[in-house]
């Protein structure tokens, strides 16, 4: 059996919730399957694969990102994906940031206020504005899928300067934008994508 770790890190819950899920639809297609938080995790050598997500908040949350850059190396040899929550994502039909492709949450994106100008908040939320940290972080090697979803947005449970940040700049209303269709079919997909579905090769028997 498959070993598969989703690893997550969070502000308020919200992606833990979201990990949560994801590792029940990879324990569906008969993976075995641990979810834990990124400052739980200590080695990958124990697992064919891992599904790394974390919430976007001025940029992607710099634990996930540290996390990347901390086991590049065990990257090289472990097939990996990510997922990334964010409250706004401008729609300017990319699905393919610097050659890997993004699964996107249909419901996320929004065109611009006005077409052909975007505003300094639109560029900010821009499909590579989230993906390519993320790429720079693994280089040479790239997440075997990328799942772009919406989030959930609660001022209550944020620091005090990720409330500031986005009543300023993203300027969001509290609300929950996550799509758990969007989010269970990406999970569904996932074995195929780090190739961890095919059927495991048998020894050859021995002849009598």
């Amino acid at each position: 059996m498959k070993r598969i770790l989703v690893t997550y890190v969070t502000f308020a819950g919200s992606t833990a919730e979201v990990a949560h899920v994801i590792g029940e639809e990879l324990a569906r297609s008969g993976m075995q399957v641990d979810v834990l938080p990124t400052r739980e995790v200590e080695d990958l050598a124990a697992y064919d694969g891992v599904v790394l997500g974390g919430p976007m908040m001025v940029g992607w949350h710099r634990a996930a990102l540290r996390f990347l850059k901390r086991n590049r190396e065990a990257f090289r040899r472990v097939p990996f994906a990510v997922f990334v929550l964010a409250i706004s994502l401008t729609q300017t039909g990319e699905a393919v940031v610097d050659g890997t492709p993004v699964f996107l949450d249909e419901k996320l994106p929004r065109p611009p206020a006005r077409a052909g100008h975007l505003s300094h908040r639109e560029r900010y939320a821009r499909l590579p504005s989230y993906v390519r940290p993320i790429l720079r972080a693994t280089a040479p090697t790239r997440p075997a899928s990328v799942g772009l979803f919406g989030g959930r947005l609660e001022y209550g449970r944020l620091p005090w300067w990720a409330v500031l940040f986005v009543t300023l700049i993203i300027r969001a209303p509290a609300r929950d934008r996550r799509n758990w269709p969007a989010i269970r079919a990406w999970a569904a997909g996932l074995p195929a994508a780090l190739q961890l579905d095919a059927p495991e090769a048998k020894a050859p028997t021995q002849a009598a």
